[in-house]
């Protein structure tokens, strides 16, 4: 499945789109991101709240697919632009982590 459909199938707000055609293997969902470095893999959405140019350089160094930040956290326009720069597929959703995990998990 590409970030474009995930996007379009949960509704989710787009903070960037630089690559709707990459693919998604899978999801992991953290905010501790020393874990999340240590766990997550290539090309999978990042379900977090952390919206912070930490969590950029963890997506970019893990070549994730795409970060979505759940519970309504809105970035700030140093995240957007640091993504943009980056080049990340970020987006946000006012639904909870688990709520956004869950319905992962039905359309992956």
């Amino acid at each position: 499945m590409t970030v474009n459909s995930v996007c379009e199938k949960l509704g989710l707000g787009v903070c960037n789109l630089a690559d709707g055609e990459r693919e998604v293997d899978g999801v992991y969902a953290g905010d501790l991101l020393s874990w999340v470095m240590g766990h997550a893999e290539c090309s999978n959405v990042l379900v977090t709240i952390m919206s912070n140019i930490n969590t950029l350089a963890v997506a970019s160094l893990l070549d994730l697919s795409c970060v979505i930040l759940s519970e309504s956290v809105k970035p700030d326009k140093e995240f957007a632009d640091t993504a943009k720069e980056k080049e990340i597929n970020v987006f946000t959703s006012s639904l909870t982590t688990y709520e956004l995990c869950a319905k992962l998990s039905e359309i992956l």
